[in-house]
């Protein structure tokens, strides 16, 4: 029996760390993410690329800059306001505020720093502006059933959220 390799329409298993540029982990994903590879795997498409021709036990390490990756960070989604001005559950570093636009779409914002009796919140994806390194260990590698096939993706990345890893 032939080892299966990766390449469209086969269901692929896999786990990932996520390292900045000084090698430190920024997320780490140990329970198997799926996916359907070559049909909407919310893969970024440098690391799908990538792992074509990879087959289980293959460790692949893929580097993103900002453009492949998160994007660059949008300085209009980054707000310092009066300390006053927040409620008390804010008043830490890495808070979680949801806020929302005169339209109703509601956005997450981190609390990223708190210093001189200003609080500052950050829109952006924690990975934007940065290049990153995608550290991927394949799992299960095998044909996708029908129903796989015609449902699509099998599960979503996400990266930090973080918005899909693609």
């Amino acid at each position: 029996m032939s080892v299966e390799q990766i390449k469209k329409d086969k269901y692929v298993e896999l786990t990932y760390a996520i390292l900045n540029a000084k090698g430190e982990i920024k997320e780490r994903v140990d329970i198997p993410v799926k996916y359907i590879h070559g049909r909407d795997s919310g893969l970024f498409p440098k690391i799908e690329k990538a792992l074509e021709g990879h087959s289980k036990g293959d460790r692949v390490e893929v580097s993103l800059s900002q453009l492949e990756g998160f994007g660059p960070s949008d300085p209009s989604l980054i707000f310092t306001d009066d300390l006053v001005n927040v409620p008390p559950q804010f008043h830490q570093v890495g808070a979680e505020v949801e806020m929302q636009n005169d339209r109703g779409e509601a956005k997450k914002f981190i609390v990223t720093n708190i210093e001189n009796g200003k609080l500052t919140v950050d829109g952006n994806h924690p990975l934007a502006g940065q290049t990153i390194q995608f550290v991927v260990t394949v799992g299960v590698v095998r044909d996708a059933t029908q129903e796989e096939l015609k449902s699509g993706v099998t599960q979503n990345f996400t990266a930090g959220d973080a918005g899909t890893i693609h």
